[in-house]
């Protein structure tokens, strides 16, 4: 079964709001895990508006499931994961102002720098998953890179599953496909909600792991941080 990552970078914006320690950001990683959650997101930046690079530190002395690390390779970035070694690195073509993740890498163009950042990872046991648009040729040279997984950017699927879903989902069906071909895993996240998330799961069975912060988030103020895990796991059920 599909794997659930919970992003906690909402959960941080809110504290950073008002200072302090309220919602406390570990405590609400621990809560996620109790509840169901199989792994842990974060993804820091560089201004550190809402995931603070102090709070990866302490998440990594309290979570026991996997620990996904996702941003822009820069170098302190790249220090903190070699420090952190968390059970994932996902690597993410922010700009350093972006408000949230907008495209995937063209791993064609970035092909010698993404086979540096992902040897240096490997080399030091960290899972390399690499975030990319639903172009098949996207996912082949990510396998040249040496990736081990993909994360399909599914913001375009959302914005267009209600309209015609088959036709929003068709890309990313053979994007996913050449993936495993190539011999890489696939993840997926980017603006999927209880709405949409089955669908994908069921055109795409395979998916290892799916990472979602925004709409989880919302939607635990209306149902409940332990019932909204629930509801978003039997939606992984193909």
């Amino acid at each position: 079964m599909t794997k659930l990552s919970v992003n906690i970078n909402k959960i941080a914006t809110l504290r950073n709001s008002r200072g302090g320690n309220l919602p406390d950001v570990i405590g609400a990683a621990v809560h996620c895990e109790q509840y169901g959650a199989q792994g842990i997101t974060v993804h820091p930046r560089p201004d550190e508006r809402h995931i603070r690079y102090l709070d990866v530190y302490e998440l990594k002395k309290v979570i026991t499931t996997e620990f996904n690390i996702e941003g822009y390779p820069s170098e302190r970035f790249l220090s903190l994961v070699s420090e952190v070694k968390p059970g994932q690195v996902t690597l993410v073509p922010d700009a350093h102002d972006a408000v949230t993740s907008n495209k995937g890498w063209d791993t064609v163009q970035h092909q010698d720098m993404l086979k540096d950042i992902i040897a240096h990872c490997k080399q030091q046991g960290i899972r390399v998953s690499v975030f990319i648009d639903p172009l098949p040729v996207m996912a082949e040279y990510a396998a040249r890179a040496g990736a081990d997984r993909i994360e399909l950017y599914t913001e375009m699927y959302a914005s267009h599953y209600f309209n015609n879903p088959s036709e929003a989902i068709h890309d990313y069906v053979s994007t996913a496909e050449t993936a495993k071909k190539c011999g890489l895993g696939v993840n997926a996240g980017h603006d999927l909600n209880l709405q949409n998330l089955n669908y994908l799961i069921v055109r795409i069975p395979f998916i290892d792991e799916v990472s979602i912060g925004h709409a989880l988030i919302s939607d635990a103020l209306y149902y409940g941080l332990e019932n909204t895990i629930q509801m978003y796991l039997r939606q992984l059920q193909p």
